[in-house]
């Protein structure tokens, strides 16, 4: 029993073979898929598809890379999203300076709003977060996500998971893990707690070695699996158990 905590299933790049895709994932042994948003549409495509099929769920958001289109009415309407029982985590949202494709201070607003808007619905947060350390520390320190938060595709420091593992945030790891320059990365999956991490593909982009080059998707979460077993000392089997219980414990999905 495999997660992948984090996909984008209704990318159009899965539009000629999504089935086959679908299946060659649960043949590889994956039981639930997360669906992410990232602005109005694909939140409501995610959603779509976790009604479609039972074993996917979706999390509903505005990427940094989206705030300048973030209106009080496209925030309205993601809170009628929320209601949906599938729905379960507002996300992915945070801080993005690497790209910067929308001013600073917007997603800085933005991030907090929808802080604030998943608190009152009772959701975790999924953080993305890219060459923004420092701010988005600040933002979470000061507008503190009540139902918790998850770091999607972790790539940081030991020493700024270490304190983010202070404040119960969960880290996931996807496809750079297993990149031969995964030094950060390496060094939190070998030292996180077996009670804080989650795996993900973020599918169809970050795809893992031996697959790089190539789209992502779901079955090719086991080799950040594998990864974290090697890394780890632990047997594959042990590492898909752990991530699976972590997934369901942070998403809250036995409650």
């Amino acid at each position: 029993m495999i997660w992948d905590t984090h996909a984008h299933l209704d990318d159009k790049r899965f539009d000629s073979d999504r089935e086959q895709v679908i299946r060659r994932a649960r043949d590889a042994g994956v039981t639930n898929i997360i669906n992410i948003g990232y602005d109005l549409p694909s939140s409501k495509r995610a959603v779509d598809m976790a009604m479609k099929y039972d074993f996917m769920y979706a999390a509903v958001g505005i990427h940094p890379h989206n705030a300048k289109e973030c209106t009080e009415e496209v925030l309205s309407k993601l809170e009628r999203l929320v209601q949906n029982p599938k729905v379960i985590a507002w996300g992915e949202i945070g801080l993005d300076y690497y790209r910067d494709l929308s001013p600073r201070d917007v997603q800085r607003q933005v991030f907090v709003k929808q802080i604030e808007l998943a608190n009152a619905a009772g959701l975790p947060i999924i953080i993305h977060n890219r060459d923004a350390h420092g701010d988005l520390l600040q933002v979470i320190m000061k507008h503190r996500p009540e139902y918790g938060g998850l770091f999607h595709s972790y790539s940081g420091s030991w020493e700024m998971a270490k304190e983010l593992l202070k404040e119960d945030y969960y880290l996931s790891f996807s496809g750079p893990l297993t990149y031969k320059n995964a030094r950060h990365s390496v060094e939190v999956a070998t030292k996180i707690p077996e009670d804080r991490f989650v795996v993900e593909t973020d599918c169809p982009y970050l795809t893992p070695e031996p697959y790089r080059g190539q789209r992502n998707e779901p079955a090719y979460v086991c080799e950040v699996v594998k990864k974290i077993a090697e890394l780890k000392g632990l047997s594959y089997e042990k590492v898909a158990e752990l991530s699976t219980r972590n997934a369901e414990e942070f998403f809250k999905i036995n409650d």
